[in-house]
């Protein structure tokens, strides 16, 4: 992930990183990323090893089809809030985590943070975290929440993570792109901190804001939601064309050219 990050910052590109929740959706991501002949990372999210009932079967999947790959594919663990779930991944062999203490007090999510951050670069995985103490489902990427330069600033030296979320204008799960970014902010938060910057929820902002971030300074760019319904509608699409299928191999597979699709054209863009 360092690696993949850095060379991004220094050529002023971004990469995409997308949500595994299926076995299709990480054999799509990978296709995309083939095809587009650019650098991907592959997320697998607390929410999604609750759904599976456990770690180990998705990350071991998605390891390996990330080996397989004929472009650099990382493997990340994405808002993991339980120390104990990051330490399983980082046995298990995960290229990055982003460890989020963001609901907590700026003091607490430092120690926490900076404790996880010893333990991931003793085993030489990359971390990646969060800054902010606004409640709600989103913490920090609630609507409304900002990040601050100085803050975040002081935050990565406090912490020593390898990248930083930050909030300047996206909000997770939304079905609309209509997300406004404060591309000023975006320019003083990457002038400020010295390690990459990620934008969550990025599902709901358009291409131009898209490219105008990168522009400003993002380069890691989760997208989860926005795929989610492109895969979905191909495969109802699909069902409804046709009430006797009933081989889920012949409609989801609609749903995996379609994210594949648009992974490599969001690539494109990000990388463009």
């Amino acid at each position: 992930m360092s690696t993949v990050l850095e060379q991004a910052k220094q050529d002023h590109r971004g990469v995409g990183a997308f949500n595994v929740i299926l076995l299709e959706h990480a054999e799509a991501i990978v296709a995309g990323a083939e095809a587009a002949e650019l650098p991907v990372i592959l997320q697998i999210s607390q929410n999604c090893v609750a759904y599976h009932g456990a770690l180990e079967p998705i990350l071991a999947a998605t390891l390996a089809i990330s080996r397989k790959a004929k472009v650099p594919a990382v493997v990340h663990l994405d808002h993991a809030e339980d120390e104990a779930l990051v330490k399983e991944a980082v046995e298990l062999g995960v290229h990055s985590v982003m460890f989020d203490a963001s609901h907590d007090k700026y003091d607490e999510n430092v120690r926490r943070t900076a404790a996880i951050a010893e333990f991931c670069h003793a085993a030489g995985v990359h971390i990646e975290a969060e800054l902010g103490e606004v409640g709600g489902k989103d913490g920090v990427h609630a609507p409304g929440a900002r990040t601050d330069p100085e803050d975040a600033k002081a935050f990565v030296k406090a912490t020593g993570v390898d990248s930083l979320a930050v909030a300047v204008g996206s909000s997770h799960a939304m079905t609309e792109r209509t997300a406004v970014l404060d591309l000023e902010l975006i320019a003083a938060l990457a002038q400020a901190v010295p390690v990459p910057l990620v934008l969550h929820g990025s599902s709901g902002v358009s291409d131009e804001q898209l490219a105008g971030a990168v522009h400003a300074g993002l380069v890691k760019v989760n997208i989860s939601t926005h795929l989610n319904g492109l895969f979905t509608r191909a495969i109802r699409e699909k069902l409804a064309a046709d009430e006797k299928l009933v081989d889920p191999r012949k409609y989801v597979a609609p749903g995996r050219r379609a994210v594949a699709q648009e992974v490599e054209r969001l690539l494109r863009l990000l990388g463009s």
